[in-house]
């Protein structure tokens, strides 16, 4: 059985090629309708096709937002010798990115002692090293 956006448990593709993996996390604002209107507009069929266009068109060959509580961890991959900072910024320059991130950023609120943005996190641990 497939598994669906908001299940917990879900299947992902294999990967033929080596990509660089890059996670970053925000918070949303403590409020359940806020926290409910930015998951509505993040449902398949809710987020507008110039979005998911440029977030491909940057080179994210994938991205997965994950949610608890208030705190949301995004998960990217891009090419493994690609610089993720430039593919980031140039996703900004595609069009209604920056409309968007203004609609986002009326559910988000930023990490304590950081600016609303979202932010790259440190691994800290992997079970192929280990």
């Amino acid at each position: 059985m497939k598994k669906q956006l908001g299940d917990k448990e879900y299947m992902v593709k294999k990967h033929t090629t080596v990509n660089k993996r890059v996670c970053l996390a925000l918070d949303l604002k403590n409020d359940q309708e806020s926290q409910a209107k930015y998951k509505w507009h993040h449902l398949p069929e809710n987020v507008w096709k110039e979005i998911n266009e440029g977030i491909k068109a940057s080179g994210v060959k994938v991205m997965d937002i994950y949610n608890i509580d208030m705190r949301m961890y995004m998960i990217c991959e891009v090419d493994a010798e690609a610089d993720f900072d430039t593919i980031w910024n140039e996703m900004g320059t595609y069009p209604r990115q920056s409309e968007w991130a203004e609609l986002m950023a009326n559910f988000q609120q930023a990490l304590p002692g950081h600016k609303l943005e979202w932010l790259k996190m440190e691994r800290v641990f992997s079970l192929e090293n280990a």
